[in-house]
């Protein structure tokens, strides 16, 4: 008795969970939904509650160090205690609301070298182990994250990568701990003057904040960061030339000096300098972004979460 009680207590013979995704594609402020297959072990087993969280890597800079790790970032319930009987089955149906901040991790079909995102399931166990299972889930742009991404394209800016940094952006309304910033290469006609490009995207449910951070070549190789804030509707994609718009943003921005006073506009910003040299795109080709290789897989323990990392 005593050696059953221990291997259940290490999980032997104890329920499994599996979440089933109805599409594992979705936009921020959408909705994904999907089942929680349950199957019960030997013996009956006390559930003290079955929970879905969003999970992602996300840049730290610590001090004088760097580093990443997983964070989830938003979280539900799917149910609370119940018993589960020997060897039965359950499906618990359930809608995942994804935060408007969620950052982009798939563009035109392609996953965006950098990013990562799951679901993460969590079977929470009476005096036992948990179960827990991780879903790979890609996070489409919007209507107008894409309209302003491919008007960097037909510019000639290139995408580099992209990464999730610790922090929030100066005057701008941001509710999740971390950002997005999608690095470019910069057009043949910048190339003399802009190093690099970052975009930022924090939408709401109303329209979205686009904060652009230019590294400046400057006199005899030395290099200093622009900033530029815009702001736009979601119904205003379909009414402007957003190549001409992002165009004006560029040649703006291009010719500021000193831009925000001095300011750090990221407050806890991770990583200055140069870019990655993987998964460089090559434009738009035939509606296709090439060159935006697969994201790699977690690879450590996220935070006050325990997941198996490889989708």
């Amino acid at each position: 008795m005593v050696f059953k009680k221990m291997l259940a207590a290490l999980g032997v013979g104890g329920p499994s969970v599996d979440t089933v995704l109805a599409s594992p594609s979705v936009q921020p402020g959408g909705k994904l939904t999907g089942q929680v297959h349950i199957k019960g072990g030997d013996r009956d087993t006390q559930i003290e509650y079955v929970s879905l969280g969003l999970v992602t890597r996300v840049e730290v800079e610590s001090g004088d160090s760097e580093y990443s790790k997983n964070v989830e970032f938003h979280r539900i319930h799917v149910a609370g205690a119940f018993t589960l009987p020997a060897g039965s089955t359950q499906a618990l149906p359930f809608t995942l609301e994804i935060p408007w901040e969620t950052p982009i991790t798939s563009i035109y079909g392609q996953h965006l070298h950098g990013m990562t995102m799951g679901v993460h399931t969590e079977l929470s166990v009476a005096k036992a182990v948990d179960k827990t299972d991780l879903d790979a889930v890609a996070i489409q742009p919007l209507p107008i994250h894409a309209a302003i991404l491919d008007a960097f394209l037909r510019l000639g800016f290139r995408f580099s990568r992209a990464d999730l940094e610790r922090g929030h952006i100066y005057t701008v309304q941001q509710t999740l701990p971390f950002y997005q910033e999608i690095e470019f290469y910069p057009s043949p006609a910048y190339s003399g003057r802009i190093r690099q490009l970052e975009v930022t995207f924090v939408t709401s449910p109303t329209g979205v904040d686009i904060v652009l951070e230019f590294d400046k070549r400057g006199f005899l190789g030395s290099s200093h960061d622009s900033f530029s804030r815009y702001h736009v509707r979601h119904d205003e994609v379909g009414s402007k030339d957003w190549t001409s718009v992002v165009d004006g943003w560029i040649r703006q921005a291009a010719d500021k000096h000193g831009s925000f006073g001095g300011h750090a506009p990221h407050q806890g910003h991770g990583r200055r300098g140069g870019i990655g040299m993987g998964g460089v795109a090559a434009g738009v080709a035939g509606g296709v972004v090439g060159g935006m290789l697969l994201g790699e897989a977690f690879e450590e323990v996220g935070e006050a979460v325990d997941m198996d990392f490889d989708f």
